[in-house]
């Protein structure tokens, strides 16, 4: 992770402290960790370089010592500066820093960065030196501060500094935070088009191990959130096959196994994703990554939501909050799915009140359209699925635009408004079709099997089903088969006199006007609709008229 070095080793070295360092670097090179890290401690003490130094650092990193890597690090870090080399002490330092803030040693981190400010003092601003300390205010203020446009412009000049160096590690890293900054300020295209720069270098084996798999890992988030989800299912592979080139890897090999569990699940392979993941949280124990566990529970919090498993599932989502990792809005849908409505729809509310970053939201929004029409609540499942469109539009990527188009359908069918709905929902279909979402695809085909029903079709909305069924019957989803309507005609209980009522309540008209259009007491109206709210087991009217619309009850 440092940089060349010419220091001469202490006279303490031997010819048995160079064949072990000899030995240590060999292995390093071909990605042998264990190897490497037992040959550097067989080398006396005080025979390693600052080279030497650096590199045990790197091997101590990926086996997860992170205690280690960080003492190996400062080390080359004070032997480059005895050797008044400054830029690569500045950028020992750097990772130094790097390894403390990935373990939540805040105040250490700051620390270092404050020593090597001043070792730089004497640099010129333009320099690579100067460079790594600009990359980590650029990333403080894209993740931090949330201020998108100046991160990514500092992390942009930052770029042109590393490629004069030329400084391979920097120019990539550099790349990840100005295009992780550009995506969102939504513009994802700029910044997708970055990451795929930054993963040049990293792919041709031009960035070393630490600053590779950073990269890799980020890039793979940052398309997860913008639903670039075939460009995630390529980088996973690519993340994975470097993985299994790194003998003995333990850092970085918890978050690609949870990459692998995303893909999975996209692909409709739940078995195999929850595997993935349980192996993902069994590999973060002690890895220098560890923080990221929260991101593996919560992926086993959905598969198990899905799967019908409430217990598992309610468990894991609640261990990702205790890891950092936000729990909606997966708790929120699993709220939903035992029946209690209102603290689901309480909870996406509270969280759409805070600040949140555009993927955050985007999240939230595809959740809060289904929960707020579950209580009732129309415009404001309405409003969240406009925010969403409009979102959708400015990222402009394929799963993002089925999302989008998935929640405007839905609301136009809880809105009593079938054939608008149809068109929206087959359009979600296509786009998820175009990235393979076997389960979104089903889904979908759920709401527009309703919206055939309430037109009338009922032979189309019934070739919906079975193909739903069939998907979630193949994937185990558990809990959307629970839900399906039965084959062919279900009343739920309702007499064909409430079949009437809910009928015209879904067009909107009061009991009195009902009372008026049928001929019959407002009274008997009043008594209709309250038997149609309890069968249907609703709170409201509008959430009478929705799930008439979904179930194919009109």
């Amino acid at each position: 992770m440092a940089g060349t070095n010419t220091a001469e080793p202490s006279p303490g070295g031997s010819s048995l402290g160079a064949d072990a360092r000899a030995r240590a670097h060999e292995a390093a090179d071909a990605g042998r960790w264990e190897e490497a890290l037992a040959a550097f401690a067989a080398a006396p003490a005080g025979s390693c370089t600052a080279e030497d130094l650096a590199v045990r650092s790197t091997a101590a990193y990926l086996l997860g010592h992170v205690d280690e890597a960080v003492d190996a690090m400062a080390g080359a870090h004070d032997a480059h500066l005895a050797a008044a080399e400054h830029t690569e002490a500045v950028r020992a330092g750097f990772w130094v820093a790097f390894m403390l803030l990935g373990r939540g040693d805040q105040a250490q981190a700051g620390g270092w960065l404050a020593r090597c400010s001043h070792v730089a003092e004497g640099l010129a601003a333009e320099s690579v030196a100067r460079g790594y300390l600009d990359l980590l205010q650029a990333q403080r203020l894209v993740v931090a501060e949330r201020q998108y446009a100046a991160g990514s412009a500092l992390a942009e000049r930052v770029v042109v500094a590393a490629r004069r160096g030329p400084d391979p590690d920097l120019v990539a890293l550099a790349l990840m935070v100005a295009g992780r900054g550009r995506i969102r300020a939504e513009a994802a295209a700029e910044g997708l088009g970055m990451l795929d720069e930054a993963m040049v270098g990293v792919v041709r084996g031009e960035v070393r191990p630490v600053a590779a798999g950073t990269v890799y890992c980020s890039v793979i988030e940052a398309c997860w959130e913008v639903g670039e989800l075939p460009r995630a299912a390529e980088w996973t592979d690519a993340l994975t096959a470097w993985c299994e080139r790194q003998s003995g890897l333990v850092t970085f090999t918890g978050r690609c196994l949870t990459h692998r569990g995303e893909v999975l699940l996209l692909r409709g392979e739940w078995e195999a994703a929850v595997a993935e993941a349980e192996r993902a949280c069994e590999r973060f124990a002690g890895a220098a990554d560890e923080a990221s566990r929260g991101d593996a529970l919560y992926l086993l919090g959905e598969l198990h939501r899905l799967g019908g498993r409430v217990g598992p599932a309610d468990r894991s989502y609640r261990e990702a909050g205790e890891w950092g990792r936000d729990p909606q809005p997966g708790l929120a849908l699993l709220r939903l799915a035992q029946g209690r409505r209102e603290p689901a729809a309480a909870a996406l509310r509270r969280a759409l009140t805070e600040d949140r970053t555009p993927e955050d939201r985007i999240r939230l929004l595809a959740a809060a359209v289904e929960v707020l029409l579950a209580v009732g609540d129309r415009a404001g499942a309405e409003a969240a699925a406009a925010e969403l469109t409009a979102r959708a539009a400015r990222l402009d990527t394929t799963a993002l635009r089925a999302s989008a188009a998935y929640a405007a359908g839905v609301v136009r069918l809880a809105s009593g408004d079938p054939s608008g709905a149809v068109p929206q929902l087959r359009a979600a279909m296509a786009a998820w079709g175009e990235v393979g979402a076997d389960y979104e695809i089903a889904r979908t085909r759920v709401r527009v099997a309703a919206a055939c029903r309430a037109l009338g079709d009922r032979d189309a909305g019934e070739a919906e089903l079975a193909a739903a069924r069939r998907t979630f019957t193949r994937i185990g989803a558990a809990a959307d088969l629970a839900g399906l309507p039965e084959a062919g005609p279900d009343r739920r209980g309702l007499s064909g006199r409430e079949l009437e009522v809910l009928a015209l309540v879904a067009t909107g008209l009061t009991n009195r006007e009902i009372a008026e259009r049928l001929t019959i007491a407002v009274r008997t109206v009043d008594r209709h609709v309250t038997s149609i709210l309890t069968k249907l087991d609703v709170p409201t009217r509008t959430a009478a008229s929705t799930y008439a619309h979904e179930h194919g009850l009109l």
